[in-house]
Parts: C-alpha cells; sequence; structure tokens
C-alpha cells in the first residue's frame, strides 16, 4: 500500500483550516494524510481533530522554528493568517513571511497560501473614494494578503494562490446576519447595492483546497478563486427569508454608513464591500464557481447551506 502523503494544515482548529482537516480525514481514498497545526494541542477543537484521525501538532505562527517542526517531511501545506485575532497586517505579513520561509526549508512540494487581492491595485492610497486606513491601506485584511504573496514567490515555492470568498458562515459567527429593525422586520445590512457578492460556505474552501492538492503540479504558480455562488444583496435576503420562515428585507446602506457603525473593523469591512462593489466585474470574475464545482462536486449553493444552517444563525 502506498504511503499517505502528510497535508499540514495551519488553523486546523480555525473556519479554512479546519473545512480542510475534516475534507482529508473525510476522503480516505484521497492519498493524504492530515496533520493539523494549532497553537493548543488540548483545545476542545484539537482533541476532536485527533478522535477523528488527524495527527495534531503544536505550531505558533509568531514562532517560524515550530514551523519547521511542522512542516517537516510534509508534502503539502496549507497556509493562512487570521487578520481579526490581532486586527494587525503587519503581524500578519510576519507570520505568512515566517510560513514561507517554513516551507522552503522543509522543501515542501505544494503550498496553497489563501489569499485576497491587495486593493491597492486599484484603489491607490491617493484615491479619496475610500479613507486609507492605519496609514497606508484601503482593506487592510485583503491588502496584507495580497502584498505578502510575493515572499513565497521570491523564495521560488510551488504555491497556489487561493482567492477565497465571504463566508456565508459569516452570517452566524460574525455578526452579519438579519438583525430586527424599529418595527420587528429582520433586515440584512450590506453596502453593496445591487452588485452580487460572490460567496461559499466556508467548508467548501477547506474541500476545494483538499481539490487543488489532488490535482497537484496543474495548480502549482497560479491562482484559483472560489465561490459557491454570485447572489445580490436582494437575492440573499430572499433565500432567508424562505429559510427562515419570516420576512428578510435587504437593507442597503452606504459604504460610509456602514463605516460608522462603530464596531471594531467596521472601517476595513466598509472599504472591503465599497471595493467589491464598485470592482464588482474583476471581483466576481476571479471567483469561478464552475471552477470550485469543479475542485469540490459537493459544492453548496446558498440556499442548500441555508438548509444545513438555518437554526443557527441569530436573530438579534
Amino acid at each position: 500500500m502506498t504511503e499517505r502523503k502528510i497535508i499540514a494544515v495551519v488553523g486546523a482548529t480555525g473556519m479554512q483550516g479546519g473545512g480542510l482537516a475534516r475534507a482529508i480525514i473525510n476522503d480516505p481514498g484521497s492519498g493524504f494524510t492530515v496533520r493539523a497545526l494549532t497553537r493548543d494541542v488540548t483545545s476542545e477543537k484539537a482533541k476532536a481533530l485527533a478522535k477523528l484521525g488527524a495527527e495534531v501538532v503544536a505550531a505558533d505562527l509568531d514562532d517560524v522554528a515550530s514551523l519547521k517542526r511542522a512542516f517537516a517531511n510534509a508534502y503539502g501545506v496549507f497556509c493562512l493568517t487570521n487578520f481579526w485575532e490581532h486586527f494587525s497586517p503587519e503581524r500578519e505579513y510576519a507570520q505568512a513571511k515566517s510560513q514561507a520561509e517554513a516551507a522552503k526549508e522543509t522543501g515542501v512540494r505544494h503550498v496553497i497560501w489563501s489569499t485576497l487581492e491587495d486593493t491597492r491595485n486599484w484603489v491607490p492610497l491617493s484615491d479619496t473614494r475610500m479613507p486609507t486606513l492605519m496609514g497606508k491601506y484601503k482593506v487592510p485584511h485583503f491588502d496584507v494578503k495580497g502584498e505578502v504573496e510575493h515572499e513565497f514567490t521570491r523564495l521560488g515555492l510551488p504555491v497556489t494562490f487561493l482567492l477565497t470568498s465571504f463566508y456565508w458562515d459569516n452570517l452566524i459567527f460574525f455578526g452579519m446576519g438579519p438583525k430586527k429593525g424599529p418595527d420587528g422586520t429582520l433586515l440584512f445590512t450590506m453596502p453593496m447595492g445591487d452588485k452580487k457578492l460572490p460567496g461559499i460556505a466556508v467548508e467548501d474552501i477547506g474541500k476545494c483546497a483538499l481539490g487543488i492538492f489532488k490535482k497537484g503540479k496543474a495548480y502549482v504558480g497560479k491562482t484559483i478563486g472560489v465561490a459557491g455562488e454570485h447572489l445580490t444583496g436582494q437575492a440573499m435576503a430572499t433565500a432567508l427569508s424562505g429559510a427562515l420562515g419570516q420576512t428578510v428585507r435587504y437593507n442597503e446602506v452606504t459604504p460610509e454608513q456602514y463605516r460608522g457603525f462603530g464596531f471594531q473593523g467596521a472601517e476595513d469591512l466598509g472599504n472591503m464591500f465599497q471595493f467589491k462593489r464598485d470592482f464588482n466585474e474583476m471581483f466576481c470574475g476571479s471567483r469561478n464557481v464552475t471552477v470550485a464545482k469543479d475542485l469540490n462536486p459537493e459544492l453548496q449553493t446558498f440556499e442548500t447551506w441555508l438548509l444545513k444552517n438555518r437554526s443557527r444563525i441569530p436573530l438579534t
């Protein structure tokens, strides 16, 4: 029997990484086995992955030596960072660079970097359509991921850049679900106008990543964007109404209004939605549903995702 190749998964107890870890575990015929990287191997999520059969290994994105140990003898690595954990683009850059360096030193044969556009290529800092944030970014959590791509290419790594889409799971975990308005009607609020938002179930990102690893060299050196569907805010509200059994109205606000909502990250997200709205054809064009379906035949639509998850969406 051929020995299965190890995929080291950064953030395996998180959303994207967890999706890939479970995808590998649930596909014993893939030829891969999962090494789940986490800071805390004693956490409940880490224990759950170990129980499913994952090799759970301690690693810290701020400690390159721990990454080198965790990547040793791995065929592939899935690399990512989580801006929302610390709100620091500089730390995110350093963490990504450390992953690239560890992958180079350990001779990894296929790297996937979960990335997003550097919006400054379309909206330079001098452009006043949206405010500059932190002195040098337009959409910090996008820009730094796109900027750090060159660290992977500079080292000559066999890398695939995976462009992700809006997580439908944000409606559960990120406070983006419908909220009751003054008259009690549920309002789904986004500053997207009538433009389409590429979205995806986060577990499907993991399954698409596994599809990329399965295809091997075919996707090395390429940028691949995935989505489950491209939907307007109105279409999402209509689907939510059907799934929840009560009216959900699309509450179209301006990016300026969204930036002013006052929660931590509101300015970043307001700029993000404005970028997606103002450069919609490019943004949607970079995220191909057909490609995602080829990588992951189980790809869900928004409606199928809602059927499974509607009871988990908090309605406040």
